[in-house]
């Protein structure tokens, strides 16, 4: 059962990157993309490290429904790749970041993908226990551990994100840069 586990949140990590990777690539229109920076302004905007936190764990939690957590989690992996999309078409240096090497070579990126593959996989070990018709009394136990996890690491995950955000930050208004 340990191997299937592991094998699962791996392939439900791949299709988690594939998803951002498309919504990346998205065509995003310069209305469109004026659209989202100002509702990304006000979401961001006094936002500290347990605000990140408290946003990102209402993302994940519903990734853990049997079946929904499946699609959830894939819409946000592409409406966050479709972020980053409209982001980089306003903002010329964003364009040239490979989106894939934020979630994978950023600590919190790295933290946020492995915290909302755990609630995929797991989504969808559950709905193919119901479908199969397996008593769930015996996914409690491993399901409330993997929800401790992610919150654990969503927590961490966030501040690490604001201390990287707050050093970006502070390095723009350095003077030569």
């Amino acid at each position: 059962m340990d191997k299937i586990r592991i094998i699962t949140f791996f392939i439900f990590l791949g299709i988690f990157a594939a998803a951002y990777q498309i919504g990346s690539m998205s065509s995003v229109s310069e209305e469109e993309a004026n659209a989202f920076m100002e509702e990304f302004k006000d979401l961001v905007l006094d936002i500290d490290a347990f605000g990140i936190f408290v946003h990102n764990t209402t993302i994940a939690l519903p990734m853990f429904i049997p079946g929904f957590g499946v699609g959830w989690g894939i819409f946000s992996a592409w409406s966050t790749g479709f972020a980053f999309a409209s982001i980089a078409s306003i903002t010329p240096e964003i364009a040239d970041i490979p989106p894939l090497s934020i979630l994978f070579l950023s600590p919190f990126g790295l933290i946020e993908i492995a915290a909302y593959s755990l609630g995929i996989s797991r989504s969808f070990i559950l709905i193919q226990a119901i479908s199969k018709k397996i008593n769930l009394v015996s996914f409690i136990k491993s399901t409330v551990i993997e929800i401790g996890i992610v919150v654990g690491l969503l927590l961490v995950g966030g501040y690490l994100e604001f201390y990287m955000i707050e050093l970006i930050q502070e390095g723009l208004k350095m003077p030569g840069f």
